[in-house]
């Protein structure tokens, strides 16, 4: 191997180890509080009709419970609000064991005995996220079981009418896919909680039955959007934590402005502001808070069950998870507000800013600010409130007494909760019937805190700054320095807009003067999805802030922004810089899941390029510099981009549609909902500039990847080989033609009566051992001490040398002599069906998932129905066995050699094409290739 080449290769793995440790662990610690058991959790099972047991054996249905509580709902006599948990990809059923001991926790005191039931349902942990077979019965399953749970109410005076569903994972889509069946009641479910759930598609499409499934869920929620309007769904994602389902997966788009569907990542959500994993979600106590808060609150005290009143529910989600303001989702605001305080309660603020630090005695405090002569010079008014407690505090006075305020109208709905306080802000043209602004500052209890107000300019306050290009790889910076004398500072980072930018964001500040000051808080602002990110910051201080997208923008919005909630008379710098690793992280996030289409494209380019070297000069090429000669980006991506500018043309996507030919597939980098959509032409080009990114690493893999199957296949032949007699036949491990098509056939009864990926890893191991035959042989003709030149002299061939001398004979003790040629044949030999083992491992792990889920199910049933891998894997089970007795020297003599190395590049093209968001027809791509190659052998 070239040293040229490892070092290529090595620089290479460094950018891909430097992204993966970017996606893997460059993000802030888990920050997430864990959530504990009081008592030794129990989970009942709920006996189902035995129609619905005989039909999913798998399953199962349960009740959880603690201590007393277990023991009350040992007969399964229930009164609470009935709450069921799906888990996810692999998901425990136990799960659901921090939402029910919190939601236990929390109706402990309450009045009316308002209590939530939270079941949860086992799925066996299926990997339904790799293997979509199931996820339909997982769907019926789920309706029997909301059922049974209904039925359990039926003695109680207010039996509930529908559950409350929360699925992580997958079990949110599940969830979802509900309302696809025929005979499904949509009043059974109104509201559905997903953590985690990749709505928008499936992260990684291993078979089509995933995609089937995504596209009846899609469907429905589409054509059915007016009928769904009344079902409330909020989806929250872990963030950057959370590497497995990018939060971008997690959003809802739907057709028409429906205010009940949200979606929200769990750094924005108040009072939690943290990044999750995907396990973490489940059991992050701020984030579990906040959801047995909502259900308590959206529990109606007369009946103990959830409300159907639609405007209630979306006023409680968005009062724990989007904004959180000062009024609670049942109080309604009173029209008027009267104060009664005395006139020396009273203080009217003439400057433009107030600092008022409330003292430890208690007092009566109300500040005036006057309207009138600032409605003309200032856009906005500003104010904040280190005091934590929700309450009113800000109002409209709409009548004057002097300089005393008689009635007002409450303006503190527009409060929104920050990490270090709340704050609010009023727009002034708003504000048309209010003469002057009230802030009550009393502190009856004694508490102590601080308020800070301010009038404000739009123009003044924002700032542009226009980021560095991705490309400048962290060489440049741009700057810009705030001399605050205000509260609130934007900064508009103009360009910021698409996935593959990430920033790293430094903010310095420093105060020339040393007082009580409240801590800055920036937050970076995503305007089209609910992705804030918050960050405190004390002063002064040095704070780096990681600038990454969950989604791209969508048309006619503007680009990302940075909030800068800051102390008066200070100066901050804002510093923007590409990072580079950041970038590399970025694109792995988005783009990992099609990196095995360009592993398959090197291991098939590089076998071409063997198959190549073979009919032109006899014999492969070495599988290194084979992978060095096949990596040309140009030659594959050029052909795809000229694709995608062919297809904009009418006539040619005429042409393209009336063939039956399928859709392009795109990066996943632009909005998640047009990778799905069977739509022909590709939108936008700059995704495919990553294609020689993707290319690259891709390769990286395939060349690191098969350097250590190599060093394993060495390792394991050396420890086989007792259990082998040494060998020196160039046949080895080779079958014979009746052999072969009895293996052929039984692999086809193998995967017929079980699982078609059963066959396909047999046939995997029945050429490995091959490989494993030729590794041993090449071993023992290193050994022999006297192998004969490749070429025999005449004298030599007739027993004589010069001088009537007898030399060696053509054979020796019975068996033909062996020369250099053999030690050649058999190392070339090595070569080839090394490259052909690195290929069928491609479809053998594309194929695993089904294999896993049919294992694990085996003692229910012998057969996977459905089978995502068969038949479709019949040409590639034969040509697989076919190959084990190729050769370098049958390929040689080979009449359609050529025709099968030149078509090797366009099939690789073919994979790229249509394979980016549809990964099983890898395996189908890779079947056409070898059962061309398998011909060769034998024509």
């Amino acid at each position: 191997m070239k040293p040229a080449a490892l070092a290529f290769y090595g620089c290479a793995l460094g950018l891909l180890g430097l992204g993966l440790r970017e996606l893997l662990l460059g993000f802030e610690e888990n920050r997430c509080s864990m959530t504990y058991m009081f008592e030794y959790p129990e989970y009942r099972r709920v006996q189902l009709p035995r129609r619905v047991a005989r039909l999913y054996p798998a399953y199962g249905l349960y009740l959880y419970g603690e201590g007393v509580y277990a023991q009350e709902t040992r007969g399964l006599k229930l009164s609470g609000a009935p709450v069921l948990f799906l888990p996810g990809n692999a998901g425990s059923y136990k799960q659901a064991r921090s939402l029910g001991s919190v939601a236990l926790r929390k109706a402990e005191g309450l009045e009316g005995g308002v209590h939530l039931n939270v079941f949860t349902i086992d799925f066996n942990e299926e990997l339904v996220a790799l293997y979509g077979g199931s996820l339909l019965r997982q769907t019926r399953f789920l309706h029997e079981s909301i059922k049974a749970i209904l039925r359990l109410y039926k003695e109680q005076p207010d039996p509930p009418t529908s559950v409350v569903l929360v699925g992580h994972s997958m079990g949110g889509v599940v969830a979802r896919a509900l309302f696809t069946l025929p005979r499904f009641n949509p009043r059974l479910v109104s509201l559905i909680i997903t953590q985690a759930s990749p709505h928008q598609a499936a992260v990684l499409t291993l078979d089509p039955y995933l995609l089937e499934f995504y596209s009846a869920v899609r469907r429905r929620w589409i054509a059915g959007a007016q009928d769904l309007r009344n079902v409330t769904v909020l989806s929250v994602g872990g963030g950057y934590r959370d590497y497995q389902v990018r939060s971008g997966l997690t959003a809802l788009r739907c057709p028409m402005a429906d205010p009940n569907k949200l979606s929200l990542v769990a750094t924005a959500v108040p009072r939690t502001w943290v990044s999750t994993d995907h396990l973490s979600i489940v059991w992050c106590k701020e984030l579990v808070l906040a959801t047995v808060r909502a259900f308590i609150d959206l529990i109606e005290p007369e009946t103990g069950q959830f409300t159907d009143d639609t405007e209630t529910r979306l006023s409680v989600l968005n009062y724990h998870f989007i904004r959180h303001p000062v009024q609670v989702p049942d109080e309604k605001p009173e029209p008027v507000v009267t104060f009664t305080a005395p006139p020396e309660a009273w203080s009217e603020v003439n400057t433009l800013r107030l600092f008022y630090s409330a003292p430890k005695e208690p007092q009566v405090k109300h500040f005036l600010f006057a309207l009138s002569s600032r409605r003309k010079a200032y856009s906005h008014f500003y104010c904040r409130n280190s005091n934590l407690e929700m309450t009113s505090w800000l109002y409209g006075c709409t009548e004057m007494n002097g300089s005393m305020c008689l009635q007002a109208v409450d303006l503190s709905w527009r409060t929104e909760l920050l990490p270090s306080y709340k704050a609010l802000t009023v727009r002034v043209s708003e504000l048309s019937s209010v003469s002057n602004l009230v802030i009550i500052a009393s502190n009856p209890s004694g508490n102590q805190f601080i308020i800070e107000c301010e009038w404000q300019r739009e123009e003044s306050q924002t700032i542009p700054l226009a980021v560095p290009h991705v490309l400048s790889f962290g060489l440049t910076v741009s700057d810009v320095t705030i001399n605050s004398t205000g509260l609130l500072h934007t900064v508009q980072l103009q360009h910021f807009h698409q996935v593959y930018q990430a920033f790293r964001i430094t903010v310095v500040s420093q105060c020339k003067v040393s007082k009580e000051r409240l801590p800055s808080v920036y937050r970076l602002k995503v305007p089209w999805f609910r992705e804030d990110s918050f960050t405190t910051a004390s002063i002064p201080s040095i704070t780096e802030i990681s600038g990454m997208l969950h989604t791209s923008r969508p048309v006619n919005t503007s680009s990302a922004r940075l909030l800068l909630h800051t102390a008066p008379n200070c100066q901050y710098k804002v510093s923007v810089r590409t990072s580079f690793p950041k970038v590399l992280g970025q694109v792995l996030r988005f783009c990992g899941p099609v990196l095995p289409v360009y592993l398959a494209v090197t291991l098939l380019l590089s076998l071409g390029v063997q198959v190549g070297s073979i009919s032109q000069v006899g014999r492969p090429v070495g599988m290194g510099e084979a992978m060095s000669k096949a990596l040309r980006p140009h030659r594959l991506e050029l052909p795809i981009y000229l694709l995608h500018l062919l297809l904009r043309q009418s006539w040619f996507e005429e042409v393209w549609v009336s063939l039956g030919l399928p859709a392009v597939d795109t990066l996943p980098l632009t909005l998640a909902e047009n990778t799905v959509q069977n739509t022909t032409v590709p939108t936008e080009d700059w995704p495919r500039l990553l294609a020689p990114v993707l290319c690259l690493l891709g390769a990286t893999v395939a060349f690191w990847g098969s350097i250590v199957m190599r060093m394993g296949l060495r390792l394991l032949s050396f420890l086989l080989a007792p259990l082998h007699r040494p060998s020196v036949s160039l046949d080895c491990g080779t079958f014979l033609p009746q052999t072969q098509v009895f293996f052929i056939l039984a692999l086809c009864a193998l995967g017929r009566l079980t699982c078609g990926a059963l066959s396909v890893t047999v046939a995997f191991m029945f050429h490995l051992y091959r490989v494993l035959r030729l590794q041993m042989t090449l071993r023992s003709l290193r050994h022999v001490l006297n192998l004969a030149p490749q070429k025999i002299s005449p004298e030599m061939e007739n027993g004589y040398g010069a001088g009537g001398c007898q030399r060696q004979p053509k054979e020796c003790n019975g068996g033909p002599l062996l020369t250099q040629s053999v030690l050649q044949e058999v190392r070339d030999d090595l070569q080839l069906h090394l490259s052909l083992s690195a290929l069928l491992t491609v479809p053998m792990m594309l194929c695993a998932p089904s294999l896993i889920y049919w294992f694990r199910n085996l003692r229910y049933s012998v057969h996977l129905d459905p089978d995502p891998c068969w038949p479709h894997t019949l040409p590639l089970l034969m040509a697989t066995v076919l190959l084990i007795n190729c050769n370098a020297v049958k390929l040689s003599h080979s009449k359609i050699l050529r025709l099968t190395s030149r078509l090797l590049l366009p099939l690789c093209i073919a994979m790229v094409t249509f394979s980016s968001l549809h990964l099983y027809r890898v395996t189908h791509f890779l079947s056409v290739a070898l059962g061309f190659l398998a011909i060769s052998c034998y024509l």
